[in-house]
């Protein structure tokens, strides 16, 4: 499997792909025993991102009270992006994400039926 790296363009299988469901749902468990107030989520670039490094790792746990924004802060910090340089996230590779709502809220509306919330990273560009 390819290393990734935060400085790495390459192409790295989605999570789901790399782990079952059932892996998947005990890892969420195991989280939601050990850190109520906190939110599973897996961030990951999008498959056609070209523009974008990957992240160094896509499992993140973020305070429920966490707003969209502050997690847009970190996966800015994390990617080591210039300030003017634009991203998006999309949640369930479908909806686009209000960067007012906490997290705990669109956990609530978008969380994946393994119990992650499914977040992807793109520039402008992959949107074409």
């Amino acid at each position: 499997m390819p290393s990734t790296s935060a400085n790495q363009i390459g192409y790295v299988s989605p999570f789901k792909l790399r782990k079952t469901i059932v892996e998947r749902k005990r890892m969420v468990q195991e989280i939601m025993r050990q850190q109520t107030d906190k939110v599973p989520l897996i961030i990951e670039r999008m498959k056609d991102e070209r523009f974008l490094p990957l992240l160094s790792h896509c499992k993140y746990l973020v305070p429920a009270h966490f707003t969209v924004a502050d997690v847009m802060q970190i996966v800015r910090r994390r990617l080591q992006l210039h300030p003017d340089q634009a991203f998006y996230l999309v949640v369930n590779e479908k909806s686009w994400v209000t960067i007012s709502m906490t997290v705990g809220q669109l956990y609530d509306q978008e969380k994946d039926e393994d119990g992650f919330l499914y977040i992807v990273y793109a520039s402008q560009h992959a949107f074409g």
